[in-house]
């Protein structure tokens, strides 16, 4: 081997050990500052970015814009994933469940920010810069994304909140479906931008033939290789070959997109839904085994999107463009929903708290302002402007708003609304009961000395089958069980003289009005006990009430009937 040849693998060695100790860096690196920004209730994928610009050219220059080239088919790989996931969540059920009525909430819930965010970041930009083109690339292409709503934190509110009701059947619906349409109406809008940005085409072209050859091949392309995936779902049952035949057909999937020009994650979605809706059961496990093994790639993918952004030419009038984009989304989600639920009647709560439930901005807009990135990565012909960088910068700086207020009005629509607690189980009310919730509050009760005719006056006119027995200051000295009685009458010579002291039992444990429900049944498990006497305090025995097993499961069970009564009459127009 020459010399010069020997020193050409070194320095290719050089290169290619660089990259991998990168893609090391940047996954540890992401991961780690990902668990930052969620412990500051910040989305994790922001975290990636952030780590992104921190290593990149930007700022400490760790990561060169040559390696993320040299690593650009990898994020072609991740937005396969996403899209595959996404997909998966749309399953038919909830287009049979949810109906007409859905259906025109979704088309105006997501036109309205698109119209509104559009208008507004298409004035500010002209304002900014004077150029026709730049606006309209950044107002269609901003308007797109901000139709799709964040599932995740909303959900978890609803979760959170055991909410039950027509706002929460609407809000689960429009959240699952809601970012197919912001893919189709960005996939729209990005071929129209594309062609407004860089070619002097056909009306018919723009607006019709080229959306509909890279939106209509996508959905070709990924309905099929479903087909093939749920062929195999169908007849295996080996994780591992399942796992390698999933990875397989995502990578041919997005490879074909990029060959044929089609949309990567409408193609990858498309996978993902005919899989989902062909084999429902059995291909929740193949989901969650993409689930497991994307991780790092979403990781580096998000951070390589950190280290490409360059923010030398980024000037003030972003911030304008930024409030331009909350403004519109928040007016068209508010309005859209508004005018969709009254066109089809749904119910007041849906027309009225719909909208403010629907501003989280997650995973989705920020996976679609990075295919911007890839797409509209030069500028602008005749302007500095590079329309993928401006877009990531302001979903960026969006999404952390939204994320922060989207949560808490989640919250105040369904308390508006009424839903909050009405999807309790038993468990749950336990958990948030004390025992006065649930205890007798004026229970009979046997004095010391009570004959053998008053105390089966008591059990005959009460359904009980204990009964506290006080002394003359109401102060509790022990129980008296239906098994006593029945043992101390089983000879009548008895009945006469007994009292109810020679009767009673020592009370084995008390309680408190104030002790939280869940503890007081777990001492009565814990002392095999029906029944636990209700005390005014810890050191005072004046009898206040009684809590028996019994009574507990019939209130728990009569509450839960009651808020669910209250949820299912709130659907009458759903």
């Amino acid at each position: 081997m020459t010399e010069q040849g020997g020193t050409l693998l070194a320095q290719t060695s050089i290169q290619q050990g660089n990259i991998l100790l990168l893609v090391g860096l940047a996954i540890f690196g992401g991961t780690v500052g990902a668990r930052i920004f969620k412990r500051l209730r910040i989305p994790q994928v922001l975290g990636y970015i952030f780590i992104g610009i921190l290593a990149g050219e930007a700022v400490l220059g760790i990561v060169k814009r040559q390696t993320v080239s040299d690593l650009g088919e990898l994020s072609f790989l991740a937005l396969g994933f996403i899209g595959f996931m996404i997909g998966g969540e749309l399953r038919w059920e909830i287009f049979k469940k949810y109906g007409r009525q859905l259906m025109a909430i979704l088309l105006t819930e997501g036109l309205g920010p698109l119209v509104a965010v559009g208008a507004l970041t298409f004035g500010v930009t002209y304002w900014a810069t004077g150029d026709v083109k730049s606006a309209g690339v950044l107002g269609l292409l901003l308007g797109a994304i901000a139709s799709a709503t964040a599932p995740a934190a909303t959900v978890a509110v609803l979760w959170e909140y055991k909410t039950r009701g027509a706002l929460t059947t609407a809000i689960l619906a429009i959240i699952a479906l809601d970012d197919g349409l912001a893919l189709l109406l960005y996939g729209f809008a990005s071929s129209l931008a594309g062609m407004i940005s860089g070619n002097d085409e056909s009306l018919l072209r723009v607006i019709i033939l080229g959306p509909m050859r890279e939106i209509g091949g996508a959905v070709l392309l990924g309905a099929a290789a479903g087909w093939v995936l749920s062929f195999v779902i169908k007849r295996r049952r080996e994780q591992a070959l399942i796992l390698a035949i999933s990875v397989g057909l995502i990578l041919l999937v997005v490879g074909l997109a990029q060959t044929l020009e089609f949309d990567v994650i409408l193609s990858a979605m498309v996978l993902g839904l005919t899989v989902a809706n062909l084999v429902p059961r059995r291909s929740r496990d193949t989901f969650e085994l993409i689930k497991a093994f994307a991780p790092p790639i979403y990781v580096l993918f998000f951070v390589m999107v950190g280290a490409r952004l360059s923010l030398e030419n980024v000037g003030g009038w972003i911030l304008w463009l930024s409030i331009a984009y909350v403004l519109g989304r928040v007016v068209g989600k508010v309005f859209g929903t508004w005018l969709g639920a009254s066109w089809s009647r749904a119910p007041k709560s849906v027309q009225n708290y719909l909208g403010m439930c629907l501003f989280s901005q997650g995973g989705v807009a920020v996976g679609l302002a990075v295919i911007a990135t890839h797409r509209f990565s030069v500028a602008v012909p005749g302007t500095t402007i590079v329309p993928g960088e401006i877009i990531v910068l302001v979903i960026i700086a969006t999404t952390v708003l939204f994320e922060i207020l989207g949560p808490p009005m989640v919250k105040l629509g369904v308390k508006k609304a009424g839903e909050i607690g009405l999807d309790v189980t038993e468990k749950d009310l336990i958990e948030s009961y004390s025992v006065g919730d649930v205890m007798e509050k004026n229970p009979p009760v046997l004095q010391e000395n009570s004959p053998a005719g008053q105390i089966l006056k008591v059990f005959s006119e009460h359904e009980s089958l204990c009964y506290p027995v006080v002394n003359a200051e109401g102060k509790l000295t022990g129980m008296i069980t239906i098994g006593e009685v029945k043992e101390a009458f089983a000879t009548r010579a008895f009945q006469e003289w007994v009292l109810a002291y020679d009767l009673m039992e020592a009370v084995l444990d008390k309680t408190t009005a104030q002790t939280p429900l869940h503890e007081a049944l777990e001492r009565m498990r814990q002392f095999k006990l029906d029944y636990l006497p209700v005390v005014a305090g810890a050191d005072d025995d004046q009898l206040v009430g009684l809590v028996e097993q019994r009574s507990v499961n019939r209130a728990l069970a009569e509450e839960i009937v009651r808020r669910q009564s209250i949820a299912d009459n709130s659907h009458n127009n759903i």
